[in-house]
């Protein structure tokens, strides 16, 4: 898996590509969503920035595929730990979380790899909150190397 330098604009973005492409399936709402709230401008991205992280971060994936029969089953706990850690700045992990929960609820289906993803970060980040996510730490966790 690549990494971006801590607090970097792609380094946020990956983590909402993440909770983006979790559940497999990335529908229109969701980008709408993501566009209205200006995800490029938030996180410092050019313009268009957004396309090339998510793009990146399915090939990484996808690479990892090989080996464990699916894209998402490449992002272990300690994977999702690390791209979570490259987020260090309390304000850009709060702008990141609430970019992610509002595109994983766009299409009004809180899936729950968008939930265990939402709910390490709000952990990771020591962030409370009364979002879906928080259900997650009840749920089976992510696929273990």
């Amino acid at each position: 898996m690549r990494t971006y330098s801590r607090n970097s604009p792609e380094a946020a973005a990956r983590i909402v590509a993440a909770v983006l492409i979790s559940d497999g399936h990335v529908c229109r709402s969701e980008i709408d969503t993501l566009n209205a709230l200006h995800i490029e401008r938030e996180l410092g991205l050019a313009p268009g920035g957004f396309g090339p992280v998510i793009h990146t971060l399915c090939e990484d994936l996808l690479m990892g595929a090989y080996n464990s029969g699916s894209m998402m089953g490449s992002i272990d706990e300690s994977t999702l730990a690390s791209l979570l850690a490259e987020v260090e700045a309390p304000a850009l992990q709060h702008k990141v979380l609430r970019l992610a929960e509002a595109a994983a609820a766009a299409d009004l289906h809180l899936a729950d790899s968008e939930t265990i993803v939402l709910a390490a970060a709000r952990r990771q980040w020591h962030i409370a909150g009364d979002s879906g996510a928080d259900a997650a730490a009840s749920r089976p966790a992510l696929h273990t190397a």
